[in-house]
C-alpha cells in the first residue's frame, strides 16, 4: 500500500514534515532508511506479548504513523485480549493507518489524531514511541517521558527507538558514514541522502545513548536497557 520513496530525487522545497507526500511512501522509507526496522518491530511485539498476566493488555503507540506496530501486535495476539491505540498528529498518517487497518480486518485498533505532548496517558501496560522522541524539541522531552512514566501501571514498560549520536567525534562521523553506506545499498543516491539530511536538519535532533537513558531514569523508571543496536540506531526498554 506504500509507494516507492522518491521524495528527495529533486531538491527539497521545505523542511521535513509528515504530510501526505511523506505518508504515501512512509512504509518504503522506513524499510529502506531504518536498519532492521521490521526485525525491531518483531522484537518489540514478542516482548510485549510475553508479558505475564490475564485480562486486557493495554498498548499505546505514540507517533503511530501507518500503524505497523499496532497491526503486527493485532496479527500476533492469538488468544490475548489487547486494547491497541495509536496517536499521531499527522492527518495523512492517520488516514493511511485507517485504510490499512480496514484492509487487514483490524478496525478495532483505535487511531487518534492528536498531539502526543497533550494526549492523556493513563492506565497503560505498555507505551511505545518508535523514532518519535527525536522529533520532539529537546526541552519538551523530559516532561513527555515523565507523563509516560506516570501513565503506566506499576510494572509497565516503555519501548522506544531512536537515532543516536556519539560523544566521540571520530566514532560519530564513522557511524554516520556506515549508515550512509547502508542507504546506498538500499538504492538511495548520494544526492537523495544529502537532500534528506538537509530537510531533517534541526527537525530530527538525536541524543546520545546515555542521554536517552538518563531521560528515563530522571522520569522515574527503575531500569533502562538497550535491547537492540545497529550503528547509530538503538531500541530501549524502560521499566516502571
Amino acid at each position: 500500500m506504500s509507494e516507492k520513496d522518491r521524495l528527495f530525487e529533486d531538491p527539497p522545497q521545505k523542511k521535513f514534515e509528515f504530510d501526505e507526500t511523506v505518508a504515501a511512501v512512509f512504509d518504503d522509507m522506513l524499510d529502506r532508511s531504518v536498519p532492521w526496522y521490521a526485525e525491531v518491530l518483531d522484537l518489540i511485539v514478542r516482548l510485549i506479548l510475553s508479558r505475564k498476566g490475564e485480562g486486557e493488555l493495554r498498548v499505546l503507540d505514540l507517533g503511530s504513523s501507518t500503524a505497523r506496530l499496532l497491526l503486527a501486535l493485532h496479527s500476533a495476539a492469538g488468544a490475548r485480549t489487547l486494547r491497541l491505540r495509536g496517536v499521531d498528529n499527522s492527518p495523512a498518517m492517520i488516514e493511511r493507518a485507517g485504510k490499512k487497518c480496514a484492509a487487514f480486518g483490524a478496525e478495532e485498533i483505535e487511531l487518534i489524531e492528536g498531539d502526543i505532548l497533550e494526549y492523556p496517558i493513563e492506565g497503560e501496560d505498555v507505551v511505545v514511541a518508535n523514532y518519535t522522541l527525536q522529533f520532539i524539541r529537546p526541552l519538551e522531552r523530559p516532561a513527555l517521558v515523565r507523563r509516560i512514566f506516570d501513565g503506566l501501571k506499576e510494572g509497565g514498560e516503555f519501548y522506544f527507538s531512536e537515532k543516536v549520536v556519539f560523544d566521540d567525534p571520530l566514532l560519530d562521523r564513522t557511524m554516520i558514514e556506515v549508515y550512509y553506506d547502508y542507504k546506498r545499498r538500499q538504492g538511495y543516491s548520494d544526492y537523495e541522502i544529502a537532500a534528506k539530511r538537509e530537510a531533517l536538519e534541526n527537525v530530527l535532533i538525536p541524543f546520545t545513548v546515555e542521554e536517552n537513558i538518563r531521560l528515563c531514569e530522571e522520569a522515574g523508571f527503575s531500569r533502562v536497557d538497550t535491547i537492540f543496536q545497529w550503528a547509530n540506531f538503538v531500541t530501549f526498554r524502560a521499566k516502571k
